[in-house]
């Protein structure tokens, strides 16, 4: 059993950055494809950005592409969301989550998920 647990969200202006941490415990996450996922009011959860066990491939969602950089540190156990010229559309609950496959995190097939942490960016 793997428990995430994500940190860093806040309140931010539009153009500002932000770090979200995840922080694992129980197992190891080195083994674990991680990704981060959003839900902003009234929208379903969304896929953000996804990361191997490696670290070698990453993949993001359009929307932050070139904005979000996600990395992980598996000697500490740890998984991060670099968010930079952060915009009002990218306010929302933002969730760490775990799975075996790139292909099924990216689609949304995750064994573990973080209890979210929320971003709101004013404009």
């Amino acid at each position: 059993q793997v428990q995430v647990l994500e940190s860093g969200g806040g309140l931010v202006q539009a153009g500002g950055s932000l770090r979200l941490s995840c922080a694992a415990s129980g197992r190891t996450l080195r083994y674990y494809v991680m990704g981060w996922f959003r839900q902003a009011p009234g929208k379903e959860r969304e896929f953000v950005a996804a990361i191997t066990w490696t670290g070698s491939r990453t993949y993001y969602a359009d929307s932050v592409k070139g904005r979000f950089t996600i990395s992980r540190d598996n000697a500490q156990n740890a998984v991060f969301l670099q968010m930079n010229s952060l915009k009002p559309d990218d306010t929302a609950v933002y969730y760490c989550a775990a799975g075996l496959s790139f292909g099924k995190v990216v689609s949304g097939t995750i064994d573990y998920w973080g209890q979210g942490t929320q971003v709101t960016v004013s404009s």
